[in-house]
């Protein structure tokens, strides 16, 4: 067993691993140190309680996403986020717009070349 320290929103943390696994340990020590500035911004005033509790529900948010295969899509807010059923069916209402819009454009030129 190995002994590291992480820091976490410029707290450190003894961690035990096993031997081998601390580079990787690390790692994601860096993730979540970074969840928690991004949370936690320049407010000293939120706890370190509420503070884990907030990256614990980002980072299930994002692997119940995952999980769903929707793409996780870094600093959006989960509320913008498309859903991929709805990626498609935007898609599809993109391609329709494109087509008339093309339609326009020949109408156009044939009026202009008529001219």
């Amino acid at each position: 067993m190995s002994q590291i320290s992480i820091t976490i929103n410029s707290r450190e943390y003894p961690i035990a691993c096993e031997d081998g696994q601390e580079v990787h340990i690390m790692q994601l020590a860096d993730m979540l140190d970074a969840k928690a500035k991004q949370l936690a911004g320049d407010s000293s005033q939120i706890s370190e309680s509420l503070l884990l509790a907030m990256v614990g529900l980002l980072l299930a948010d994002e692997i119940s996403e995952l999980k769903k295969g929707v793409p996780v899509v870094e600093n959006v807010e989960p509320s913008c986020r498309i859903n991929p059923d709805d990626m498609l069916k935007l898609d599809g209402e993109i391609a329709a717009a494109i087509k008339n819009i093309d339609s326009e454009i020949k109408k156009l030129a044939k009026h202009f070349n008529s001219l």
